[in-house]
């Protein structure tokens, strides 16, 4: 057993945990008061869901011996057998099946997390719990077989996924998009302000992510090696262009530098490094975070046009970001790997991921909704979710003498969140 690989691999692990609870941070500070606690738990549950389906078939389903043409693996590993604490990935040079399968169970858990924050505000609990419980074992398990095992068939067309730009983020972001459309619009959706509650909740969980990002991509290499600290470095430095680019685009466009464009540009990049950084140099990393951040903060604004209630822009920067990182490794691919002939291979990788997650995240969210029902009453949405699915609030305000269940509080800055026009006064005031 390599201990040091093995070590890092772990510590990786924890790192890529910890990104769960980030992202919920990050989305619960973006809506509103009345269902903070929803969409913290809506994150929180695919902890739970999902480590509890990996050992008892995920696992198996991803990274078993395939079953033909590179689709699915087989059942042999069902509760993880044959699978001991020595069993090694490489012989006696790897590390424990274990230390892998960990690390692999924190992409699955954070995978459907990500799309949580399309469908804020609206839905049921028990129909989310479930919906997760269908994508992760229809979608997610077979696409990361695809692209990860060795014999999946887009590993076998050599696409570049280093981490997981086709896996995760195209994956989360068109499956987001297809139960958004399932599901519908927001009780006044572009007519009253959804502005983000908390900004300093944001950052926080920005950061998290950020921090975490590092286990994600780096670790990603299974080794403490070269190739490692390259991915590192160059997630660092597209996460940072990307914030740039985020934030000119939207002085120039909105005519502030916001806190909350910082957050979700570091974001987008983040996600577009993910499939490129292992391949690319940090000039190339630097340009594909800046392209990331300017295009990820267009992105989002789509949706008032073309009419999708994408609350908190998942479509935007997780699937815009994914595609952008998997077709720019195809141009800017070092040591002889990019051209035209990479770039049409990563063009099919990301689009039979969008074809395949959209088909099936459609028909499960309209399962789901024709069977127990996918979305809460209307009273139960202009009242809060937390209320109604978890008998609690966020914030208790009887201590400041006034009503918990209604407060009228300033506004903190302008921002992305989900208001038609940027805000124009400090002054406002919005019910919470």
């Amino acid at each position: 057993m390599n201990g040091a690989d093995t070590t890092f691999v772990l510590i990786s692990a924890a790192l890529v945990m910890l990104m769960t609870p980030g992202l919920a941070f990050f989305y619960g500070g973006m809506v509103r008061v009345k269902t903070t606690l929803n969409m913290l738990m809506m994150s929180f549950i695919s902890l739970g869901i999902v480590s509890v389906l990996w050992v008892l078939y995920g696992y198996s389903l991803t990274f078993g011996a395939d079953v033909g043409g590179g689709l699915l693996g087989n059942l042999d590993h069902i509760g993880l057998a044959g699978i001991g604490p020595d069993t090694l990935t490489d012989g006696k040079k790897g590390i424990p099946v274990f230390a892998f399968a960990l690390f692999q169970l924190m992409f699955a858990v954070l995978t459907p997390a990500l799309m949580s924050g399309a469908l804020a505000d609206r839905v049921k609990f028990t129909a989310w719990a479930l919906f997760i419980t269908l994508w992760v074992t229809a979608v997610y398990f077979p696409v990361a077989h695809w692209v990860w095992q060795e014999d999946g068939w887009l590993r076998k067309l050599e696409v570049i996924d280093f981490a997981g730009g086709t896996a995760v983020h195209i994956n989360a972001g068109i499956g987001a998009l297809a139960a958004v459309l399932v599901v519908g619009k927001r009780i006044g959706f572009k007519k009253d302000p959804m502005r983000p509650h908390s900004l300093p909740l944001v950052m926080l969980g920005a950061a998290l992510l950020w921090f975490g990002w590092f286990g994600f991509n780096a670790g990603s290499e299974l080794a403490a090696d070269g190739t490692a600290a390259n991915m590192a470095l160059n997630t660092q430095v597209a996460t940072g262009a990307a914030m740039l680019g985020w934030l000119v685009y939207e002085r120039v466009r909105h005519g502030a530098f916001t806190t909350l464009g910082a957050a979700s540009g570091a974001v987008a990049g983040l996600v577009a490094i993910t499939p490129a950084g292992a391949n690319v140099n940090a000039l190339g990393a630097i340009l594909i975070g800046v392209v990331a951040g300017a295009v990820c903060s267009w992105a989002v604004g789509l949706k008032f046009k073309l009419g999708f209630d994408d609350s908190l822009d998942v479509v935007g920067v997780h699937m815009v970001g994914g595609i952008i990182g998997t077709l720019l490794v195809g141009v800017l691919a070092v040591d002889g790997v990019g051209g035209l002939v990479q770039l049409g291979r990563q063009a099919v990788g990301a689009g039979a991921v969008i074809v395949y997650s959209f088909l099936v995240s459609w028909l499960l969210a309209v399962l789901v909704d024709r069977t127990i029902g996918f979305r809460a009453s209307e009273e139960q949405e202009i009242a809060g979710v937390d209320q109604a699915f978890h008998a609690e609030t966020a914030y208790d305000f009887s201590a400041m003498g006034g009503s918990s269940a209604r407060r009228d509080l300033p506004v903190a800055a302008p921002g992305r969140g989900d208001a038609t026009e940027p805000q124009k006064s400090l002054n406002k005031k919005v019910d919470v």
